[in-house]
């Protein structure tokens, strides 16, 4: 990995990490002070989060699948967007299995992608350090942002926000969910302390710190757009020769922007279409739009989940810790 990829690396995890601790520490201090407020302001930085992070997607088909001709291409992309209407429509009509399972996809992704990001980093290492499992840290970074804030004391009122129906998506079993999910952030941080990675430490710690002590709607919002999405799309600057060759030329900002970029038309085609969709099911956007715009996006994950798998094993399998059949 070029010095200045490294640098973009190192750069997009200190900037998501502190997001993550800065947000937790002014939630911390406005809990203690028993400020609360509407929630109005908390559904628009979900949707601005959202459309933050909404890119980081949009060139997956094309680095993980290279090389396509320009009518196989076309084909795929039918096929991506039709898996994606297809997601759409079991949401709408489905919206507490729907979400269910887009909680267990969502923790998955988070969780692996952020491991791999890691791994790509450590590449860097000379000579390499013996680490932890990938999914010491995995498990942890997928549950803690996902699971906590959806099952916490103030998730229903968020929740409610979004769609009364999703209150009771964990069918009673969320307080047991909830310490799962905690236990495995502090079997994560003392793991990966023991091995001295204090840093990968600290990233656990962030997470739950957020999700902890953030409202969900606020926790939620930093995480997608200010963690997953940077991280996501510092590895894609790997993948982009353009973007490579911006880093080096450049600046590692310049890199990032290069990757950033192709994917802006997908954006505004998301807001559009959630648009279109809340006026034709006859919602307001003032109470409809985050939820059709957290639709799109949860189908959206779904193809893109399956091929970003390619990238996170390929990265994993440098490290040498998936099974040999997981590599093929």
């Amino acid at each position: 990995m070029h010095d200045s990829v490294v640098t973009l690396f190192r750069r997009t995890r200190d900037v998501s990490t502190a997001a993550a601790l800065a947000t937790a520490g002014v939630s911390g201090i406005l809990l203690a002070l028993g400020v609360g407020g509407s929630a109005d302001w908390q559904v628009w930085l979900a949707v601005i989060a959202l459309a933050v992070g909404i890119p980081h997607g949009a060139m997956d088909h094309v680095v993980t699948v290279p090389g396509m001709q320009p009518a196989r291409m076309a084909l795929f992309i039918v096929a991506y967007l039709s898996v994606v209407a297809l997601a759409v429509l079991a949401i709408l009509t489905w919206n507490v299995l729907g979400f269910a399972l887009v909680v267990l996809m969502s923790a998955v992704h988070f969780g692996i992608g952020d491991a791999a990001f890691l791994k790509e980093l450590s590449r860097s290492q000379s000579p390499p350090k013996r680490q932890a499992p990938w999914w010491v840290y995995a498990i942890p970074a997928g549950a803690l942002p996902v699971v906590v804030p959806l099952t916490s004391d103030q998730a229903d009122d968020a929740l409610e926000f979004v769609n009364p129906v999703l209150q009771q998506w964990h069918q009673g079993a969320g307080p047991y969910v909830l310490w799962l999910s905690l236990l495995a952030g502090v079997v994560g941080v003392i793991w990966l302390a023991g091995r001295r990675q204090y840093r990968d430490a600290l990233d656990v710690i962030a997470l739950g710190a957020l999700a902890l002590l953030s409202p969900p709607l606020v926790a939620f919002a930093v995480y997608f757009g200010f963690w997953h999405a940077q991280r996501h799309t510092a590895r894609l600057v790997l993948e982009m020769p353009d973007a490579i060759t911006h880093a080096k030329d450049h600046s590692p900002a310049a890199g990032f922007v290069k990757a950033v970029l192709p994917g802006l038309p997908a954006l505004l085609g998301t807001m559009v279409v959630a648009v279109a969709i809340t006026m034709i099911t006859g919602g307001t956007l003032e109470r409809d739009y985050l939820w059709i715009v957290l639709v799109i996006v949860w189908a959206l994950t779904v193809p893109h989940m399956a091929l970003t798998w390619r990238l996170d094993k390929r990265a994993l399998a440098v490290a040498g810790e998936l099974p040999q059949m997981a590599r093929r």
